[in-house]
Order: structure tokens, then sequence, then C-alpha cells
């Protein structure tokens, strides 16, 4: 048994799918379902005894607490959180809320859980924290990808609240010795992303005829992961991840933001072309956003060398599968 948190947003159920897919073993789904969390995500596990929906708030310790007594899951993987930018500089509070003080709540919870464990439940728990790479800052043009031993520069509210939470995460292994793992994963893309996000955006504004809006000059660039490759990462560092460490995951897919939307366009062209005209025609440079982060990249050799983890997928094969998903879902 898994508690996840989170898991009607869009990593968190494609994990879960995803987990009871392979393994078979049953998960116990927390969510507060904000705007990002849809339990259409989570259809094709319509009456299946092995998954149970819990709705409710990680910073609801009474509930937490409950779920736990009753459950006694193995492992807590966390991927509650607010999580999209823009949002997070229009009105960071509920960023601090949730990333910060529901992260804290779940870790006392998880403390008080795990304390009252004993022989091999005690030694098998973990609590699996989901981070982003975001925590790092921005890279210049030609500086090395993020490893896990950079030190933290976050650069939005929302990256800030992320690596408060990484910090309270690892401050409950060092000072009370909660068996954590931590990840920091790239940008994330693929079936059942959230609509306000640059992939399934651009698509839906695509097929609808409306401008494709990229923001400054379009030469930002991301790392981009699809998220099954993530969900099997995570996984691995579950299973076999060191107690304590924190392992980066990137697909290994740098792109510019242009590049991402041209890919994009292109498979759009290919599958479902325009009357006239070519889908990049749309594309519309509009005003950057405030503290745009320039340039992240991640280093994922630490999880290849240890836990055997690489990504299945390419950015083009990637790309291909959320065009397929996204088109015969209209």
């Amino acid at each position: 048994m898994l508690l996840v948190t989170g898991g009607a947003g869009f990593i968190g159920a494609n994990f879960v799918l995803s987990t009871i897919a392979a393994t078979g073993e049953a998960i116990v789904n927390l969510d507060k379902l904000t705007y990002a969390g849809d339990l259409n995500n989570l259809a094709p596990l319509a009456g299946d005894a092995r998954h149970e929906f819990v709705q409710g708030d990680i910073a609801d310790r009474a509930l937490v607490g409950r779920l736990l007594a009753d459950r006694r899951p193995r492992a807590i993987v966390h991927f509650a959180a607010e999580s999209h930018v823009d949002r997070s500089i229009e009105g960071p509070a509920e960023f601090i809320q949730t990333n910060v003080v529901g992260s804290f709540s779940l870790l006392e919870e998880a403390r008080a859980y795990w304390g009252a464990l004993s022989g091999d439940d005690r030694a098998r728990f973990r609590f699996l924290h989901v981070s982003t790479d975001e925590v790092y800052g921005s890279l210049g043009p030609a500086e090395p990808a993020f490893r896990e031993t950079n030190a933290y520069a976050p650069n939005s509210p929302y990256a800030a609240s992320k690596a408060a939470s990484d910090h309270l995460v690892r401050a409950y292994h060092h000072t009370y010795g909660l068996p954590v793992v931590t990840t920091n994963c790239s940008n994330n893309y693929g079936p059942r992303q959230h609509p306000e996000k640059l992939i399934p955006l651009m698509i839906a504004n695509a097929l609808a005829e409306k401008p494709l809006p990229v923001y400054g000059d379009g030469l930002n660039v991301r790392d981009w992961l699809y998220v099954l490759d993530h969900c099997d990462a995570i996984r691995a560092v579950l299973e076999r991840g060191r107690v304590g460490e924190t392992y980066n995951i990137g697909g290994a897919g740098g792109k510019t933001n242009l590049e991402v939307v041209q890919t994009l366009c292109a498979l759009l062209d290919e599958a479902r072309p325009r009357k006239s005209g070519r889908y990049a025609d749309l594309v519309a440079l509009v005003q950057d956003r405030p503290g745009h982060d320039r340039r992240y990249a991640i280093d994922a050799t630490k999880i290849e060398r240890e836990l055997g983890w690489r990504p299945r997928e390419t950015f083009e094969s990637g790309m291909k599968k959320t065009m397929d998903w996204h088109l015969g879902k209209k």
C-alpha cells in the first residue's frame, strides 16, 4: 500500500495509473481537487479496488493521521503542490500554504507514524518528496547542467516554496532520522497535463486557430521529460534509492520554447493540416513574464549510475505520443 498525495494532478495521476498497471500495488490517493486536480485523470481506475480516492488537504493533519493509522502504507509519495509559475507570481500565498505549510504538516504526521512502526515495517518505510529543478535557479548558456550538489537559488515564488519544502524534508531526515528521498525533475509533458501549461495550451490554441503566445524571444531553454519516464524514475528511487539522498531526473531534451512550439506545429501540420497556411504562422511573441529563468538543464548521471534509470523516450518520440493523445481526445 502506498499513500500518494496530489494523485489527481498531471504527474500524480500518471504515477498512480502506471504504478497500479506495472506493480498491482494498492494506492490511497489523497488530493484536494484544486484547479489542477481532475478526477477524469483517474477514470481508467473506476471500480478498481486497488485505488482508493480521498478528497482532502495535506495540511489537514487529523485526516492524514487517520489515513496513515488505518491504511498503514509502506511509503508516502508526495506530489501535492501548487506548481504553475504564472499563478505564483499573481498570488503566492496559496503556494506558501500548500508547498510549505502543507509539506510541513505531512512531514509531522509521517514522523509520528514512522516513529510508531517497528521491525520490518519501520525499516522499509520511505517518504519520497517530488520536487523541481527550478529550485536551482537559472543557468547561463555555457554553464554545466544542474547536479544534486548545486546551491539553491530559486527565482519565483513557486520555486522558493518548493525549495523551502526540500529543505524541510532534508531537515526531517537529519534531525529526526525520517527515511526520506527527494527527486528534482525537469519540465514534464505528456497525457493529462493541465491545459494552462505550455504544450497543451499550444495544441488547444492551434486546433482552435488562435495565436500561439510565446514569452519574450522564445529562447528560454528547458529540459523536457516525458511524464511516464518520470514515473519510472520515481519507482526506481522509491525501491532502490539511498535514504537521505537527492536524485535529479531529466529527459536529456534541452529545447527552447520556440523549438517546442515549432515541433508541435510540425506534428499538427502532418496529422491535421490547416485549410490555409501552417500552424507555425500562428506563433506570436508576447511580453515576457517577470523573473523568467533563462535556462534549465539536468545532469541525471547519479540516478543512471546508481539506479540504472534512463529515459526511454526521446523528445521527438515523447512529443509524438503526447500529440496522439491530445488528438485522440478531440
